[in-house]
């Protein structure tokens, strides 16, 4: 696929931040390791990832905005677009030698994500899309499951740690979905996650508690792979809310019945 210049400088600088990660991970017993929180590790591999793709991406577009995770958000020249970057989703894995974390780009205009790009360095995978364009990996066409079974279908989700508040939501949510399906991962990349709805690795994913840069590239990635995606509480905004719930177009009713309650 040819993309458009911004996905191309999008795919370039995460390729780079990627390598750079790679470096580290190799070395990752000697990483330097401070406490963001309880359960949420930030290191040095982190936020040089996070500067080098600052540096490509408003090097490239000076005049767009920026969120991501670790040095938050500055407003732009232009009020229209805004890159939305989490510069090592699934830090706690690559911490622990886990070779299953990415990195993520998205590209908001007026609101909208319009480029996504999820990059997994340890793989080589490039998960990419373009609002309209289709869905891809490296240079595959990619789409959803085509399964319609729950019980033939496996899902993703995310856990809570650390006395993280949803527990009950998720502990009940569990014991509504496990009995109906072929079972359920927890793999600690959301941007992943949704990658691999996309791809048809996964059959459908759900999770609470997540930020704008856990899910707004990935989203994008699943819709133009054929999916369906929305909140957990229905018609909400994926990117703000901090819940996702997404499948194939087979599945996404009956997991949502199950999710909901």
């Amino acid at each position: 696929m040819v993309g458009s210049a911004n996905l191309n400088i999008m795919m370039k600088a995460a390729r780079r931040a990627g390598r750079a990660l790679v470096k580290d991970f190799r070395e990752v017993e000697n990483l330097q390791v401070s406490m963001k929180g309880a359960g949420d590790f930030v290191s040095r591999a982190d936020m040089t990832s996070e500067t080098m793709l600052k540096e490509d991406l408003l090097g490239a577009r000076p005049t767009y905005g920026w969120l991501g995770e670790e040095t938050g958000g500055q407003d732009g020249e232009d009020p229209t677009r805004r890159w939305i970057v989490d510069p090592l989703d699934g830090t706690t894995n690559f911490l622990h030698g886990l070779p299953h974390w990415g990195v993520s780009i998205a590209l908001e205009h007026k609101g909208k994500i319009v480029a996504g790009v999820v990059y997994d360095p340890a793989k080589d995978e490039m998960f990419f899309a373009e609002k309209g364009a289709g869905a891809w990996m490296n240079e595959s066409r990619i789409r959803v499951s085509g399964r319609s079974r729950m019980i033939d279908s496996i899902f993703a989700t995310g856990l809570p740690f650390a006395g993280r508040p949803e527990l009950p939501d998720t502990l009940k949510e569990l014991a509504r979905v496990l009995p109906a399906t072929s079972g359920v991962r927890r793999w600690g990349a959301a941007a992943l996650d949704l990658a691999y709805v996309a791809a048809g690795r996964f059959d459908g994913y759900w999770e609470r508690r997540l930020n704008p840069w856990d899910v707004a590239a990935g989203q994008l990635i699943v819709r133009e792979a054929g999916g369906l995606v929305d909140t957990i509480v229905p018609d909400g905004n994926v990117v703000e809310d901090r819940t996702i719930l997404c499948a194939n177009e087979a599945l996404f009713n009956n997991l949502a019945k199950l999710v909901r309650g």
